[in-house]
Order: structure tokens, then sequence, then C-alpha cells
């Protein structure tokens, strides 16, 4: 908490001030999080002063699954060994337009002025426009740091920052100035992000989900489960089955919600997923079977992934299924 307050200071975020008739300012709480690394062990404690309201515009974009997986595709091919590092408060550093009064923090009111209140002058995780405000200064920063003719590519999930490019000396270069700029902790070879395992070498890079897998079927009650070699039944053909006896929606779709996510590296499952996703409105015993025989099929896979190759080419293919008339929703 102190290193949080101290932060604050550091980055002039607030004034102590007097509150303006008319104006309501907004509560505060200390919210604590566990960060933890790709062998589940924690490898931060964090402590974040959150409150919210009073915005206007809040979208921010963050990179997408899937455009991690083209730049993992990408950095291979042209032989980039991707880095990662993490933005100490990053919502911190997100200038504010609104006019924001907030209430001292629990335990950290000034003995002095224990009925003052604190005029923002940048963004605090909790306001809805945080994201924005942060994207918006990374951006302008982002765009004045020209690199001639060298290719860096960057990719933000928030606070989290992996990048490559063309020579180590642009890479270290781009890290130096992100680390004049914002308070930043270097995390070295991209290793561990969102929940994928990253292994680059010479010969390519490998992605998998393998801890993810084996927590959800942990999770689930599968992690005892008889392994299956295939995600579905040949002969499985799943309608509304109306007559069927329902199950609980709410786990039906947390499992479903999971093995979505698991199909960012998992191409072999997601016929089966998004077949079983159909019935998530009323999912009856025989959709819930087909789930878990998915994670059945993870039980015997849990480590497969996806290998990008440094000597693939990066031209996009597609492929299709086209068995409409095995379709007995819809034909």
């Amino acid at each position: 908490m102190h290193e949080e307050l101290e932060n604050f200071e550091k980055n002039h975020v607030w004034d102590l001030v007097e509150l303006p008739p008319n104006c309501r300012p907004i509560g505060t709480k200390w919210v604590f999080k566990n960060k933890k690394g790709e062998d589940g062990m924690v490898v931060r404690n964090k402590a974040r002063l959150k409150k919210g309201i009073d915005y206007e515009e809040t979208f921010a974009p963050v990179a997408r699954l899937e455009a991690i997986r083209i730049l993992l595709a990408f950095a291979a091919s042209k032989g980039f060994k991707l880095q990662q590092m993490d933005v100490k408060s990053a919502f911190l550093n997100g200038f504010i337009e609104e006019e924001v009064y907030v209430r001292q923090p629990p335990g950290f009111e000034s003995a002095k002025f224990p009925d003052r209140v604190y005029k923002l002058r940048k963004a605090l995780y909790g306001l809805k426009q945080a994201h924005r405000a942060w994207y918006a200064r990374l951006k302008s920063f982002l765009l004045k740091s020209g690199h001639g003719g060298d290719t860096l590519i960057v990719q933000i999930y928030v606070d989290d920052t992996i990048f490559g490019g063309s020579s180590h000396a642009l890479v270290s270069s781009f890290a130096e100035q992100m680390s004049r700029e914002f308070e930043m902790s270097l995390m070295g070879e991209l290793q561990f992000f969102l929940g994928l395992q990253i292994k680059q070498g010479l010969e390519g890079t490998f992605v998998h989900q393998a801890k993810y897998t084996r927590d959800k079927l942990k999770k689930f009650k599968m992690g005892d489960s008889k392994p299956m070699t295939t995600p579905m039944s040949t002969n499985t053909a799943l309608d509304a089955d109306e007559d069927g006896e329902a199950v609980d929606q709410k786990e039906f779709r947390g499992m479903i919600g999971s093995l979505l996510y698991l199909t960012a590296t998992r191409p072999d499952i997601q016929f089966a997923v998004c077949l079983c996703a159909r019935y998530q409105a009323s999912p009856r015993t025989s959709h819930r079977q087909a789930v878990k025989r998915i994670f059945r099929y993870l039980k015997f896979t849990p480590e497969l992934g996806l290998w990008y190759s440094s000597g693939s080419s990066l031209s996009l293919r597609g492929f299709s299924d086209a068995d409409h008339a095995g379709c007995r929703i819809d034909r």
C-alpha cells in the first residue's frame, strides 16, 4: 500500500483540496491481488486503490489473442526474439479530462486535513476511463518515438507489453526509452502471456496452454477422468434434445467458456466446442456429456499446441467444413 501511494506522489496523480460546493467525492477501497507466473507461483503482490464513475469516453483497444498469434507467427518467420515488460501502476500515467474528486484512502487520511479530498490529475484503477487515458498517453509516446527504417512491433494488453524488432540494438533502445518514460519491470524473453505458454527457439516458436488445461480439468473435477483419444465420437449428432434432462446452466456455460479460450492454441477441439456452445441457453445431459468428452480428450493431450516454424511462409490459408447436410438442426 505504501508503494502504491508513493507511486501516486511520484506521478503527481492528485492534489489535496477542499471539496467544491455541489460536488460529491467518490469513495475509495484497497484491492489486493497476486500476480502468478507460468508455474503458478506468485511473482508479485499488488495493492491497488480503486474508485470509479464520472466518465464519458471509456473505449480502449487491447491486443486480441488472434493478433498475438499473428505476431508470434510473424516473429518466428522473421527470426525476431520477442520480449516482455510490465508497466508499474500503468493507469497512473494517463491524464483525465473530467473533474473528479475522491475521498482519502482508508487508513492513510491526512492528520492535518482529514476532511479534504483529492482532485485527480491522472487516472486511477477503477475509473471507467482509466484504460482509455492510459492508452492515449502510451499511443502519443510511441508515435513520437521514431526508429528510422528498422522494424519494431509492439503489442499492448493493458499494462503488459510484448515487443520485438529487426535488431537487438533496436529492441534494447526501445526498452530503455520505455523505462525512461514510465516505471517498467523488464521481464526478459516472452514465456507466459495471458495464459499462453511460449517457447521461442531457433527453429520456431511453440505455443500451448498446458497449465490452463490442467487448471480447468481440476476446476471441473475431470482430473481423474478416463482419457479419450478424440474430442468427439464420429457418430455423435447433437440436437436441442428438448425431452432430455436439464443440467446446471451456469456450470455448463463455465465449461464452454473455458474451452473456447483453449481454442486459441487448440484448433483440434474448435468444431466440437462450437457445436456444444450452441446449447448454452438450454443445456441437457447429452450436451454436458459431449462437453465432458472434450475434457477427457484434453486429459489425454494436455500439451498439444501450435508450432510456428521459422521456415514457414506467411501466406494466409483457410479451411472449411462443407458438410452442411450433416447438420441435424438446419441442414
